[in-house]
């Protein structure tokens, strides 16, 4: 019996500035076999991006990631399909850009990702 599994995904606030981009990156998303159960965009708002990302906020990077998420609108998504965690997180690449840009290239972050912070999408870990 295959059971759907399912996971949360952001596209990040400049994705959502280049339509190009978001439209490859949809299309990457379905053309993987991913349901979008439910999808969003929204302006994320300083609350939601400060407990969002709670887990990092003693880490240098928090007030940076904080703004950057709440600087503009993002597509949020619920995506279904086996094994949905790991087959999106394999998909986005790399959380570090440099890594995802020269190991392995042809991920979302590897081919829309500008930095560790702007680095194309966000998906939950569990």
């Amino acid at each position: 019996m295959n059971v759907l599994q399912l996971t949360f995904a952001i596209l990040k606030p400049h994705i959502m500035k280049n339509p190009i981009s978001l439209e490859k990156i949809q299309k990457i998303i379905l053309t993987s076999n991913f349901k979008i159960v439910k999808s969003k965009r929204k302006i994320i708002t300083l609350h939601e991006a400060e407990e969002f990302y709670m887990e990092h906020k003693d880490k240098f990077f928090y007030n940076r990631l904080v703004t950057f998420m709440t600087s503009g609108p993002s597509d949020l998504y619920i995506l279904a399909k086996e094994n949905a965690i790991k087959d999106w997180r394999t998909l986005m690449g790399p959380t570090k850009v440099f890594k995802a840009q020269f190991e392995a290239p042809d991920t979302i972050r590897g081919k829309y990702g500008l930095s560790d912070t702007r680095n194309a999408t966000h998906g939950s870990g569990m």
